[in-house]
């Protein structure tokens, strides 16, 4: 079980870190905004020498802006699927997708299947700024509903998961993780995996929690709701939910230098 974000273990673990991957909403934001603490946090971060990546399942599109206007060294986006840099701002495609028409066809194809037993179910509004994965929302679905969406995915041999907005139809083996791994190879393989912490709040967010990959994790309070469905958990909780506990990381990496 994931431990308390606390002034001891943040010091005694935490100390080396120099880069946060981190997740957006339900991380960074407080209902679905960001408010007014979180850009000094990550201010804050950058003066005292750590970076922060946001690792995000939101579009191409969107986060194409946010890496200008925010103090942030890059983000990954669409769960895994591209990377977008303050330096170089054309989308690096982070996932093998050889034809991208044919695959567009093919999850528009998936999504139909699924829009057959759902029929009120409707392409998210940044669907059309997505580059490597599909999404709907999430309002209205329940866990039996999610649970038979993910087989029927895997039956077809495609991807799927979910955050606490969106739903996502991808390529299988396409996750934050895996793009996190291409993303850390490319650009910054002098970083040891110890210098990194992962952030986040929701199960597309699981494979962050991986402790073989990255061992030092953080889930925000809110993680907690989905704790018993996670094969993968976060090392530390922090006691705040939303940005407000990405705020208490901050302060407690900045505690550890």
């Amino acid at each position: 079980m994931p431990q308390l974000l606390t002034p001891v273990i943040s010091r005694s673990n935490l100390a080396n870190i120099r880069l946060v991957a981190t997740d957006m909403d339900g991380t960074l934001t407080r209902a679905g905004q960001f408010n007014s603490e979180l850009l000094p946090a990550l201010a804050r971060l950058r003066e005292t020498g750590i970076e922060v990546m946001i690792v995000t399942g939101r579009s191409a599109g969107w986060v194409s802006g946010l890496v200008n206007y925010l103090p942030i060294v890059g983000a990954i986006a669409e769960n895994g699927g591209l990377y977008i840099s303050q330096q170089n701002p054309e989308a690096t495609i982070l996932c093998d997708i050889p034809r991208m028409s044919a695959h567009r066809d093919r999850l528009a194809t998936l999504f139909h299947k699924l829009s057959t037993r759902y029929p009120h179910l409707k392409p998210a509004t940044d669907n059309a700024y997505r580059i490597t994965d599909w999404t709907f929302d999430i309002d209205g679905l329940s866990e039996n509903d999610l649970a038979w969406m993910q087989k029927t995915c895997e039956d077809s041999k495609m991807g799927f998961t979910y955050s606490n907005v969106q739903c996502h139809l991808q390529i299988l083996r396409q996750n934050k993780a895996a793009g996190l791994a291409r993303v850390l190879e490319q650009q910054f393989s002098q970083l040891l995996p110890t210098e990194i912490i992962t952030v986040g709040d929701s199960p597309n967010d699981e494979s962050l929690f991986n402790a073989e990959q990255f061992p030092y994790s953080v889930g925000v309070a809110n993680v907690n709701h989905y704790l018993p469905r996670l094969a993968h958990q976060p090392a530390y909780l922090t006691q705040a939910a939303e940005c407000e506990g990405f705020v208490e990381l901050v302060d407690q990496l900045i505690a550890a230098r």
